[in-house]
């Protein structure tokens, strides 16, 4: 038998071209071999016809063997994998994908990019490891609870001095919010803080882990434990919960896995966004996240269970910087100074009490407040005390006795009596 002459079947065409034999050869009758293939009474008649007239082939596919009307060409596969090494080297198949299409006019599905990166060998399969056994459900209302922390990484690539992302994300819509600073610490997380209100109000709860940023590891004082507080608090613990939200803190990263995920996503595709712009200062990073959350959330946000918005403004006649900001305890001297961190204060104002607050604000400004009042105060810059030291050395004199000074004729008598009391 000549290869032209055999019909590649799949088993499911097998199948049913012998049920339609069956029934050409009336041992079944149509509508049990309609019952048999799952098909209509009217369909079988038209395979049966189909089958009499050209015979095995009448159930095989009519484009099988054909070359797709949709298959991208040669050409410009080659084009696009080009572009990709040169310009997108490293950025998954989605990303690179949505970038194709942006960028370059190009417009192709993911798996389909996926493969030919993987036959190219530029794109490796990515194993994901197992789920969490236990899976906490979301919050059901928007502003219910906010998870926030800061990541350390390489977000400039080089291109610019070390970053912290300090990062929000709503528990029920994964919504994002973020901003870039320097370093994680107190300044910053009031700060970002801050102008999360600004933007969505204050949340019911904040989720944070136990960094000392947000979490003290002092011991209570003897005043704090008087007061019947049941441990210390951080600087940013006490004006968040001075706003009326609650903290909650995670025992572990899995905990606040939300955010953690947050994280990932923000290090292989906002790195590589921030990479196509040439990015290269804190500046410049913070204003193309203004513009690239937007996007972000609007690509990835989902709805919450409930629509109900918990986000409350802040009570009106409320100054935040004031809350929001760092407030030690000073004593005052008697001629009127305060020492805070190494510096010197001199209080102008005619009030002069025994105690007072020192505020340092995000803007790193400071206040002293007394009574809900400001103070007025300047810095006293100390005079700088100086030394003269003479160009040439002191020389030592070697101090001899004479023969006959005070300390030669002790001498002399005490080595005289041990003598004689040795005869």
């Amino acid at each position: 038998m000549d290869r032209e002459d055999l019909i590649r079947m799949s088993i499911e065409e097998l199948r049913r071209y012998q049920i339609l034999v069956k029934v050409i050869e009336k041992r079944l009758t149509q509508k049990e071999g309609s019952e048999l293939l799952d098909l209509s009474v009217r369909q079988i008649q038209r395979l049966v016809k189909k089958v009499r007239e050209e015979g095995p082939q009448g159930v095989v596919h009519g484009l099988r063997g054909q070359v797709s009307a949709r298959k991208v060409s040669e050409k410009r596969k080659q084009q696009m994998v080009r572009i990709y090494g040169k310009k997108y080297a490293g950025f998954g198949p989605t990303l690179a994908v949505e970038k194709l299409e942006e960028r370059e006019g190009f417009r192709i599905s993911r798996e389909t990019l996926r493969q030919w990166l993987m036959k190219e060998g530029l794109w490796k399969l990515q194993r994901k490891g197992s789920k969490h056994r236990m899976w906490r459900e979301r919050k059901p209302c928007c502003g219910e609870m906010i998870q926030m922390d800061g990541s350390h990484h390489d977000w400039l690539e080089g291109r610019g001095s070390a970053l912290v992302l300090m990062a929000y994300i709503d528990d029920a819509t994964s919504r994002a919010y973020g901003r870039f600073y320097e370093y994680e610490g107190t300044i910053p997380a009031m700060d970002s803080f801050l102008r999360y209100i600004d933007f969505y109000g204050l949340p019911q709860r904040l989720y944070l882990d136990r960094h000392e940023t947000y979490k003290s590891p002092k011991k209570l004082t003897l005043e704090e434990e008087l007061e019947g507080k049941e441990a210390s608090q951080s600087q940013f613990q006490r004006a968040v919960e001075e706003l009326g939200v609650k903290v909650i803190y995670a025992y572990s990263p899995q905990a606040k896995g939300r955010i953690e995920r947050l994280f990932r996503t923000f290090q292989d595709r906002l790195i590589k966004e921030m990479r196509l712009e040439k990015i290269s200062s804190r500046e410049q990073a913070n204003r193309f996240l203004e513009n690239y959350l937007p996007r972000y959330n609007q690509r990835f946000c989902r709805e919450a269970a409930n629509p109900l918005d918990l986000h409350r403004p802040l009570p009106q006649k409320t100054d935040v910087r004031k809350i929001l900001c760092i407030q030690e305890s000073r004593c005052v001297r008697q001629d009127g100074t305060i020492s805070y961190q190494g510096r010197q204060f001199q209080i102008v104002d005619a009030l002069r009490p025994k105690a007072l607050w020192v505020q340092e604000w995000t803007d790193g400004s400071l206040h002293l407040v007394y009574q809900q009042k400001e103070l007025a105060f300047h810095e006293i810059f100390p005079s700088l005390k100086t030394k003269v030291f003479s160009s040439t050395p002191r020389l030592r004199v070697r101090f001899i006795p004479s023969p006959h000074h005070p300390w030669r004729q002790n001498l002399r008598g005490k080595i005289k009596n041990k003598t004689l009391s040795l005869l």
